[in-house]
Formats: structure tokens, sequence, C-alpha cells
């Protein structure tokens, strides 16, 4: 059951303190490519400081809440490298209970990047792939498993790839993406990027 701040003064709290300063909620995904400094210095120090700060049964709160809570949660949780959270970031992925949240899910996933985290996307895709009517999260989990995949191998994304297979099909009957030319690219690079991100906060953690 998803949780509502105006419901649950622990959750207000929380998003008093880590959701809504600044509007960060807003900003974690491609926005942040768009910063300049010292804009972007100061929203990387904020965030670094807040993985740092926050403890796991606030994650765990935030997680329980609507799109923004868990977008910021698992941005905190990608900093901290809090990998516990990993199963249950996966769950919420294949869920997918609410919107504007998966992106944030996969840079997740995607900058753990181990075998499992390819696993737990690649069950994503399982499912979904073969929901041409959903427009979901299709793309930018594909191309964080393509992430996972070029730095450790394993070819998981090579199933879903290869011609005739679930990406292909998808891509030819989702009508959201009327033929479209494949996206992947696009949303690898940004996935890279994010993951960039990510690492740079993380170091100094």
């Amino acid at each position: 059951m998803i949780r509502h701040p105006h419901d649950d003064a622990e959750l207000l709290a929380l998003v008093r303190r880590y959701v809504t300063p600044e509007r960060r909620y807003l900003k974690l995904g491609g926005g942040l490519l768009r910063m300049q400094s010292p804009e972007c210095d100061r929203f990387m120090r904020d965030l670094r400081e807040d993985a740092g700060l926050i403890t796991a049964d606030e994650v765990a709160k935030l997680l329980e809440g609507g799109w923004r809570e868990r977008r910021t949660a698992a941005w905190l949780v990608a900093v901290s490298r809090r990998t516990e959270f990993r199963e249950h970031l996966g769950a919420l992925l294949l869920a997918s209970e609410v919107c504007c949240v998966g992106p944030a899910y996969c840079v997740a996933l995607a900058s753990f990047g181990t075998a499992r985290d390819a696993d737990l996307l690649a069950a994503y895709l399982d499912r979904y792939l073969c929901r041409p009517d959903l427009a979901y999260d299709q793309t930018v989990v594909m191309s964080a498993l393509q992430f996972i995949d070029l730095n450790i191998g394993g070819g998981q994304a090579d199933r879903f790839r290869e011609p005739g297979g679930l990406w292909h099909q998808w891509l030819q009957d989702a009508p959201h993406m009327k033929g479209d030319s494949d996206p992947t690219p696009f949303f690898l690079s940004l996935i890279r990027r994010l993951c960039a991100f990510v690492d740079e906060c993380a170091e100094v953690l």
C-alpha cells in the first residue's frame, strides 16, 4: 500500500527533510545533467551529505511513499551504495505501482552493476516486453541492462535483442513507439552519465 505524507506524520517529516528542499525530487534524473556550477556542486554536496545521514529505516519509509519519495530514496540508496536495498528496488521496479520512478530504480541497479542487478532488470523485461500496451520503463530498463552487460559481460540483454526477439517485437507492437528507431542508444548514454554522477558522489562517501 502506498503511504501519503498528509496521512503519516513520520513520512511527512522525512519528505520535508530529504525530498522537497529546493525541489530535489524534480532534479534527480536528466535534470542533473543540465546543471552548471555552482548549482551542480551545491546539489551534489547536499545529496552526498543526506545519503550519508539517512538511516536504513528512513529509506525504507520513503520507499513506501509516492513517486517523489521513492525517486529520492532510490538516489540516496545509489549514492550511499546501500546494496542491501537491491532486492527491494528490484521488486518495486517489477511491481511498477507508481509512475516517474522507474528510471531512478534503474540508475541505482545499474550503479551497483552486478550480475544480480542484471537479473532483476531482465525479470522486468520478461514481464513488460510482453505488454506493448503498457508504456512503462522498458527502454530505460533495457539500457540499464546493456550498461551492466558492457561493464561485466554476461550478455543478459542479448536474448531480448536477438532478431525476432521480445525487444524487436515490442518496438514494433508498442503503439507509443510508432515505428520509431531503437531508442536505447540515447537512454544508454543517459544511464552512463547518471551513473557517473552517482560514482562521483559516492567516491567522497
